[in-house]
């Protein structure tokens, strides 16, 4: 084992006040002599999605008691993204996985702890806890505190995204006010993160398929009685990879990014994913982009059958074997890098050869590769005239693949909600929210609501959308998220005018303005740019750091 970093913060006669303080907590020299290693806890009372991970973290010391480490728990941000959704408060969801990396990285070293154990939930937690273990490269493992159980509305499951369609459905009549308060008061039944396969649910996928998580510990519920038990061997984990000394960066090659974008296409999973994959590659010094993503797309089919364009939630998934079953078909199919290291100390491979599910293939669950959803993986990228850097779209989301419509053109979310609940919008419309990327919002906002009310008009298939901001894992339709670059930094979305004729055209990968070069020239020549919103606070300091989403909206100090 390598010295310990905590030696330097508690050993030795010149470190006697710092080991006063801890001893006034009831550590003994016992305690102080052992590994001090950090709890992560991502933990507020904002919402349901990680209300119970502080008891969980209670679980997670223990295991690490076990094997000798003295556990030190700490909490870190949360933003509850189905809450702050459709408003202002969106604009804080993204930053605040920027903000429990820094937590975590803020903690960990002022306090020289030898490892941590990072336990998440809500959207951001997940891709925010990989970050700091990438960055801080220490022995570190993270586990998903679970999702919720599905609702139930005139005898059928339902998870948040029914509910934001509903509203959708109730402004055009489909619904009346008294059904949608039976959805609302029935879809959540549990603790636990939203219950689909929406952002949460899909970074889960991506803690096991990184291999910086405990096989099979994603898909348990929250409140299932193997959340426990994985949340404990997450804690006796830690300990081990703390006695080893391996770390996040020999875990976090360049073949487990391939193994995570395969299970990413492969389950059709939110298109914040792409953000994050890149965000965490981008801590761990490894080269990741749109292309590569698109690359692996194109070879390996959309596989599972899970909403918000499938049937089933992430319970189901657990009840067939969890997210170890959907790559093991990976792997079966050759789609997988079997050689790539985990934090058991094994390989892909050699974990998921522990694994057996014989006696049912589950097909309407999770298919087999040979007989797939989807021919290609959920999420297609686009370029073209409107996104020269890129854009993104959930392919699985809608049937249409190519649609050319006229331009209704929107500088705020705000204004294109109103719009789609005045039924301002219309078939063959294609609705453009700009200046809502990550440095116009900023924050770069999701658009559920806007989204879900499309669909729950009945206009899912009929009405396209493109936007610099991002969506829900929970949207479906003909959606296009992630436009770059950005209306705020000059992108072309920033010259659209209302009328203009925009073609998405999936299967060609294209987004395109069909407008002449020469109007659009003078457009540009014409264009102003837009006042800074936020010139002050957290957001006025995120809006002058941040990078485009091609880049995963990571930070940039130069």
């Amino acid at each position: 084992m390598a010295e310990r970093r905590s030696a330097e913060m508690y050993g030795g006669p010149q470190r006697a006040p710092n080991r006063a303080f801890m001893k006034s907590m009831g550590l003994t020299d016992s305690d102080l002599g052992r590994a001090i290693v950090g709890v992560a806890a991502a933990w507020n009372e904002a919402g349901p999605c990680n209300i119970h991970v502080l008891s969980l973290a209670e679980r997670a010391k223990e295991g690490i008691r076990s094997e000798g480490g003295t556990p030190r728990l700490f909490t870190a941000p949360v933003v509850i993204d189905g809450i702050a959704m459709g408003t202002s408060g969106m604009k804080y969801s993204l930053i605040s996985r920027e903000l429990i990396a820094n937590t975590v990285e803020l903690t960990v070293n002022a306090h020289g702890y030898d490892g941590f154990a990072g336990l998440s939930g809500c959207d951001k937690t997940n891709p925010g806890m990989m970050m700091a273990m990438a960055r801080l490269n220490i022995p570190s493992i993270v586990i998903y505190c679970g999702t919720t159980l599905p609702g139930s509305y005139n005898g059928r499951d339902i998870a948040i995204g029914d509910v934001y369609e509903a509203v959708g459905s109730y402004s055009s009549g489909k619904v009346s006010l008294q059904e949608l308060k039976v959805m609302e008061d029935n879809a959540i039944p549990t603790p636990g993160a939203c219950g689909g396969l929406y952002t949460a649910n899909t970074m889960a996928m991506m803690t096991e398929a990184l291999g910086l998580a405990l096989p099979g510990s994603a898909a348990p519920p929250a409140v299932e009685g193997a959340k426990l038990a994985f949340v404990f061997e997450t804690g006796r984990a830690l300990m081990r990879l703390v006695e080893t000394d391996l770390r996040p960066r020999q875990i976090l090659s360049h073949e487990s990014f391939e193994n995570a974008v395969a299970v990413l296409m492969a389950s059709g999973g939110s298109t914040n994913a792409v953000l994050h994959l890149i965000a965490i590659a981008s801590e761990a010094g490894i080269k990741l982009d749109l292309d590569e993503m698109d690359r692996i797309g194109e070879k390996v089919p959309e596989i599972v059958n899970m909403k918000p364009s499938g049937k089933y939630v992430m319970a189901d998934l657990y009840r067939v074997g969890g997210v170890p079953f959907l790559m093991k078909k990976l792997l079966d199919a050759g789609m997988l890098r079997e050689d790539a290291m985990t934090v058991t100390g094994k390989s892909v491979g050699e974990n998921l050869a522990s694994f057996s599910f014989k006696g049912s293939s589950h097909q309407d669950i999770v298919s087999d590769v040979s007989s797939p959803i989807r021919r290609r993986g959920g999420i297609k990228i686009l370029r073209g005239s409107l996104a020269p850097e890129g854009a993104v779209i959930k392919a699985s989301a809608s049937a249409v693949e190519r649609m050319s419509g006229r331009a209704r053109v929107f500088n705020s979310e705000e204004e294109a909600f109103r719009a789609v609940m005045s039924r301002g919008v219309a078939e063959g419309d294609v609705v453009v929210i700009r200046y809502e990327g990550p440095k116009g919002g900023p924050g770069m906002r999701e658009m559920l609501s806007v989204t879900a009310a499309i669909v729950g008009q009945g206009l899912g298939e009929k009405v396209g959308l493109i936007t610099d901001g991002r969506f829900s894992g929970a949207t479906r339709g003909i959606m296009v998220g992630h436009v770059c670059p950005e209306a705020f930094t000059g992108g072309p979305i920033a010259f659209v005018e209302n009328g203009d004729e925009i073609l998405i055209d999936v299967n060609g990968g294209r987004l395109d303005l069909l407008v002449d070069a020469t109007t659009l020239e003078k457009r540009r020549n014409g264009w102003a740019g837009p006042v800074r919103k936020e010139r002050g606070g957290l957001l006025g300091q995120y809006a002058r750091l941040v990078s485009s989403a091609s880049k995963g909206a990571v930070m940039e100090m130069e």
